[in-house]
């Protein structure tokens, strides 16, 4: 590739761009997100006033039953369910971006299942475990399936393809989820992992978000770091290197954030899918191609949905939960078969 047509493509990606639009993104998005949780904080079994919201946030009466209710169980539910939000959709666009693979998402490429198969060993064989390690073992759990699906995928002639991509993760997804299962009916595990399959916020406490806090918001700011990095590659190795990008080391330094944000967000919320699918999705085709304006929209707009999904999961069959995974595969799923369409002449 000639210098004039690197400076091409530098040109068409900075005249794609559109700041102006990711700014109401971000700014609608924020105060969406707040009336979201406040929506989610105050509905549920038990239906609480606005008013006495804001008494059990700002002058908190542990002596009262609703007070209790907001502190100990909505809020760090409705906070748990922004932040692994955040952390599919932010994982999904830097992978989006560095394989340049219209299809990639933390679930469909053996991530979720891996963090899932981690955690499936820790409940049989270190019950009891702290949340932190729980933490610590996702991460892993999610670099095995992800090394997995990238190495079938890489074992046939013509190397790797989104569709082959997608393939090799059901693959590997179905293998792990079925050992998880094997350990979980051996070792009698099956309701403790229940959770994990469903998908859902609801459990979630204080000391569990102060533990994923820290990991999130380092490996979201990273991302934001490498987010320039992200826009070279998203254009081609070829550009990237002519451009002076080290591509092996960011796509090494972006890996290890999808792990952390994708084995944080498993840990917490278990196998929920498509998010990291649809938010990068909709966030380009807002904003343009600009990893720098994607990364924090994406991060915006998946909290919004992750909340929003885990209000309705709450609201469609009261006074029981839908499971959180299932709702968001109802769109997710309509979504992947129209990208795959789409895209069905490059696969």
């Amino acid at each position: 590739m000639n210098i004039k047509q690197q400076d091409d493509d530098v040109k068409t990606v900075s005249l794609s761009s559109r700041p102006w639009a990711a700014t109401m993104i971000i700014v609608g998005g924020v105060i969406a997100l707040i009336l979201g949780i406040g929506l989610s904080v105050s509905f549920g079994a038990a239906d609480i006033k606005f008013i006495t919201v804001w008494e059990a946030v700002f002058h908190n009466n542990p002596d009262l039953t609703q007070h209790q209710i907001i502190q100990e169980l909505r809020l760090p539910r409705v906070l748990g369910a922004a932040m692994v939000g955040a952390s599919f959709a932010v994982a999904g666009a830097i992978m989006q971006g560095m394989t340049r693979n219209p299809l990639a998402d933390s679930g469909l490429l053996g991530l979720n299942a891996g963090a899932g198969f981690a955690l499936a060993l820790c409940f049989a064989f270190f019950p009891g475990l702290p949340f932190l390690f729980l933490i610590l073992y996702s991460f892993l759990g999610a670099g095995l399936g992800s090394g997995l699906v990238y190495g079938i995928g890489s074992m046939v002639r013509g190397g790797l393809t989104p569709l082959r991509l997608v393939l090799a993760g059901a693959a590997v997804s179905a293998l792990l989820l079925a050992l998880s299962e094997g350990i979980a009916l051996y070792f009698h595990i099956g309701q403790d992992l229940a959770f994990w399959y469903a998908g859902g916020i609801a459990g979630t406490n204080w000391l569990q978000l102060k533990i994923m806090f820290p990991w999130v918001l380092a490996a979201v700011f990273g991302a934001i770091i490498l987010s320039r990095s992200i826009t070279m590659l998203s254009l081609g190795d070829e550009l990237a290197k002519g451009l002076g990008l080290r591509s092996g080391t960011v796509k090494l330094a972006g890996t290890i954030i999808v792990l952390i944000l994708a084995g944080a967000a498993v840990s917490v919320v278990g196998a929920v899918g498509f998010v990291g699918l649809i938010i990068p999705h909709l966030t380009r085709k807002l904003v343009g191609v600009d990893y720098r304006l994607i990364i924090p929209c994406s991060a915006v707009l998946g909290a919004l949905l992750v909340v929003c999904a885990d209000l309705a999961a709450r609201m469609v069959n009261p006074p029981y939960e839908t499971p959180l995974g299932a709702l968001v595969a109802l769109i997710g799923v309509p979504f992947f078969l129209y990208i795959s369409r789409k895209e069905g002449r490059g696969l």
